[in-house]
């Protein structure tokens, strides 16, 4: 199941006696975690009916065992397994001896007075072990992957939704430019956004234009495009706005020329027929930034990506000896990219 669905199933009062969490994303299994706490027990029961632990540090059984026992002045009780790692091909060192042999038998008949939470924050597990089997198949499992380019506008418009706010496909696909796939930035900008416009409006173009924030990554792809379009004006203004809020020159041109070479990295492996997975494979970038360099590439010849690249290195060069001002050599820099777009167009 889906982590969205997932916490609209615990907001409205339906649980399963046992949840396995499985993947990197820390934010969505804190999400989860606390919309199973808050909406599964009462606030004054979390001393005697919320337990936590870390299975690096306590086995398994004894896990089992607390989520077999009765919980105390209340119908319910919270059982939270951290870092379940016996469930890798590789478990950490230590000292701890799990049986998982008692998970699975739990698993055939979970106490229904107890919802107890594996936790496996891994990209990977052992999918050959019988545990993780069953536990995939007796428990409700909800991956928590970084989010991928087919559910992000799916996303968005959900997180949109539980804060009773609409938003157009235009503003949405300007929301993934601006903010990206970090699924805690996008809930933190998604909230600031709902309250501006207000319960039961919708967030214009406008209204996303003046209040998200502009993360480094999404700074520098605004420069590239700006140079893309052959924009000097606004890539100076770009440069200036950042500057304000204290960004450093030789920053920037390290964030430009990872773009450039992404650009260039996009090229040829399009050349050599790579899709766009295989691209964010390759390059280890995620599956919509691959999308948006293979998009952006085809303003580009490959000399000119090189040379581009080539300039940003010797202006780098430049500032880091003392022999030009940073501000000044970082405009010279844009004027001279869009020029010579300008003279190869």
């Amino acid at each position: 199941m889906s982590y969205l669905a997932s916490i609209k199933e615990m907001k409205k009062g339906k649980f399963d006696p046992i949840y396995y969490f499985q993947g990197t994303e820390t934010y969505m299994i804190e999400a989860l975690k606390q919309a199973l706490v808050t909406n599964g027990i009462g606030q004054d029961e979390h001393d005697t009916n919320l337990s936590i632990y870390d299975l690096e540090e306590t086995s398994i059984q004894e896990v089992v065992t607390d989520a077999e026992t009765f919980p105390f002045l209340g119908e319910r009780k919270i059982i939270i397994a951290n870092n379940a790692d016996f469930l890798k091909a590789k478990p950490s060192k230590n000292d701890i001896e799990h049986q998982p042999e008692v998970l699975i038998d739990y698993l055939q008949n979970p106490a229904p007075y107890s919802i107890l939470v594996i936790i496996a924050p891994y990209e990977k597990v052992d999918e050959r072990k019988k545990i993780v089997k069953q536990l995939k198949k007796g428990a409700k499992t909800v991956a928590c992957e970084p989010l991928k380019e087919w559910n992000i506008q799916e996303v968005i418009q959900s997180i949109a939704q539980e804060h009773r706010v609409t938003l157009p496909d235009q503003v949405v696909t300007y929301f993934i430019n601006e903010i990206g796939t970090n699924l805690m930035i996008i809930h933190s900008e998604m909230e600031k956004l709902a309250l501006y416009v207000g319960e039961g409006n919708e967030i214009r173009m406008e209204d996303a234009e003046l209040l998200l924030s502009n993360p480094e990554n999404s700074s520098a792809l605004k420069l590239v495009d700006a140079i893309v379009t052959n924009d000097l004006a606004k890539a100076i203004d770009i440069t200036k706005d950042l500057e304000k809020v204290g960004e450093d020159p030789i920053a920037l041109i390290a964030l430009v020329s990872s773009q450039f070479r992404t650009l260039l990295h996009a090229k040829i492996l399009k050349q050599k027929g790579y899709t766009e997975k295989q691209l964010a494979s390759q390059l280890k970038i995620h599956p919509y930034v691959a999308k948006l360099s293979l998009k952006r590439q085809a303003n580009f010849q490959m000399k000119e990506l090189k040379e581009a690249i080539d300039l940003l290195a010797n202006t780098d060069a430049q500032i880091k000896s003392g022999r030009m001002d940073k501000s000044l050599a970082f405009e010279l820099l844009l004027y001279q990219l869009i020029t010579n777009r300008k003279n190869i167009s």
